[in-house]
């Protein structure tokens, strides 16, 4: 029980006024919630407050250690295995880009899973009696991010650790990955993504996609994760033309940055609709 009261002292320091006025307050919205389901755009409005109060609060856990201290806890108190590495620990309490990073996947995920338990199943209680009484939304609501953090956190290593091995072999060079098709194959295998999304072949992606807008890094992220158009509409609540939209202002950017010569993109990963202008170009 100690992790979850930490949970709470970390909520109550950061959030202004009175934690029993602040239930009640999340009392009345969420009644007010239940007669339109939960959804519809005073929904929307609900967890975009949500989100804002808890993002300064997850960002100054993750900074000083105690989210993936308590993740840890919660997992070994029920039998789950899990690890995070000291090197990748270390990233997150010093690189505000790296929190953002990983902060953007564990707030989309916990928003669905917040909904399903939090408010559609009851699982927020604010007559709860047991430990220290019950909690506010946001107090339930970063807990929700705290436990979705194992899961997030291994994927976002497991493709730090993929990238980590590419850029191993590769210096930098044009020549390196036209000499060595091997290592082309792995480059694009890395990224998990389309040959456009996969274009980058430099550290300075995941600078430039921390460029980017929110939404923006979460549909990237999930498309390096393997999901599809559809899952990604689903599972960040948006239009399949929203997700469309996303990848293609990123991908500019990825070219954009080309022509800066701050990335290197092959040719052979450039899109078709380019290659049938330069061949026009050339024919006339």
């Amino acid at each position: 029980m100690r992790a979850v009261h930490q949970v709470a002292e970390a909520v109550d320091v950061d959030l202004p006024g009175n934690r029993t006025v602040r239930i009640q307050r999340d009392a009345a919205r969420v009644n007010e919630l239940a007669e339109s389901g939960f959804d519809g755009l005073g929904y929307k409005v609900f967890e975009n407050d949500l989100c804002r109060e808890a993002w300064p609060i997850l960002r100054g856990m993750l900074r000083e250690g105690r989210l993936p201290r308590i993740a840890l806890k919660w997992c070994q108190e029920r039998g789950l295995p899990f690890w995070v590495h000291p090197d990748d620990m270390a990233l997150l309490r010093s690189s505000p880009v790296a929190r953002d990073e990983i902060l953007v996947d564990v707030l989309m995920r916990a928003l669905k899973s917040f909904r399903r338990k939090a408010l559609v199943e009851g699982g927020w209680n604010p007559d709860y009696k047991g430990g220290r009484g019950a909690s506010c939304l946001t107090t339930y609501f970063v807990g929700q991010c705290i436990w979705e953090f194992r899961r997030v956190y291994t994927t976002w290593a497991k493709n730090r650790q993929r990238w980590a091995e590419v850029h191993a072999l590769y210096d930098g060079a044009e020549e390196t990955v036209r000499e060595n098709p091997r290592l082309f194959g792995r480059l694009l295998a890395a990224g998990s993504v389309s040959e456009t999304e996969a274009a980058v072949l430099s550290t300075n992606f995941a600078d430039i996609l921390a460029e980017q807008p929110a939404v923006t890094r979460a549909v990237i992220s999930l498309t390096i994760e393997g999901y599809n158009d559809t899952d990604i509409a689903d599972e960040l609540n948006i239009t399949h033309a929203a997700v469309r939209m996303r990848k293609t202002r990123f991908r500019k950017a990825l070219y954009d940055a080309a022509r800066e010569r701050r990335i290197w993109i092959p040719e052979q990963l450039h899109t078709k609709v380019g290659a049938r202008r330069r061949t026009r170009r050339g024919a006339a």
